[in-house]
């Protein structure tokens, strides 16, 4: 199985957030064992994006994380990311591991085993899939499949499943019994009042 921390933590770029902050402050707790996926609003202009994925990048490599850029992967290949993660609306799995490269960690969101199985099948290194919770992080979610919809997809393929969606140091327990290898989340730190301290909850509650 690919070899990938089990804390993503998706950069928040809502008004009032501050990416770099909270990307800093969680590589103090989780340092290598982290995984950062840059993702910024759709209205954001790619050098937007690329100047935060630099940043992002920098952070991570003094740390020895794992830093991904979500959809735009020209993007994470002008900045040497490990990887890129997608989603319904961007490149087709097999295109995305065509651009990335058959080294590449790539992610992809799914929600069915059959859609995870045929992501898996064109090139995926890892799923995303959820959401798991109600979340308000990303507005047009599906509704939430819970701990049973991990454990449908976690049936139907062999790499690592990262749950999302409303996920939460306290609903990390049932996520791990359900078959997910880890967790990826927005809110539960980039809103937490000390993020280091969230951070901390979460990285405590996958070790159990």
């Amino acid at each position: 199985m690919l070899s990938l921390g089990r804390l993503h933590l998706i950069t928040d770029t809502r008004p009032g957030c501050d990416p770099l902050a909270v990307t800093r402050a969680a590589l103090s707790v989780a340092g290598p064992d982290l995984v950062v996926q840059v993702r910024v609003a759709d209205s954001a202009s790619d050098r937007e994006t690329y100047d935060l994925a630099v940043r992002v990048m920098d952070l991570c490599a003094e740390a020895g994380a794992t830093c991904l850029v979500n959809d735009r992967l020209h993007v994470a290949l002008a900045v040497g990311a490990a990887g890129g993660h997608v989603g319904d609306s961007d490149l087709p799995v097999a295109a995305a591991r065509r651009v990335l490269g058959p080294t590449a960690v790539l992610g992809v969101t799914a929600r069915t085993p059959a859609t995870a199985a045929e992501a898996v099948s064109a090139g995926a290194s890892y799923l995303g899939v959820g959401p798991c919770y109600a979340t308000t992080t990303k507005d047009g979610l599906p509704a939430p499949i819970g701990p049973a919809g991990i454990r449908d997809v976690t049936g139907a393929v062999a790499v690592p499943v990262i749950a999302i969606g409303g996920v939460t140091p306290a609903r990390v327990p049932e996520l791990l019994a359900a078959g997910a290898y880890g967790v990826a989340v927005v809110g539960a730190v980039s809103t937490a009042a000390d993020p280091a301290r969230a951070t901390a909850a979460l990285v405590g509650a996958l070790s159990c």
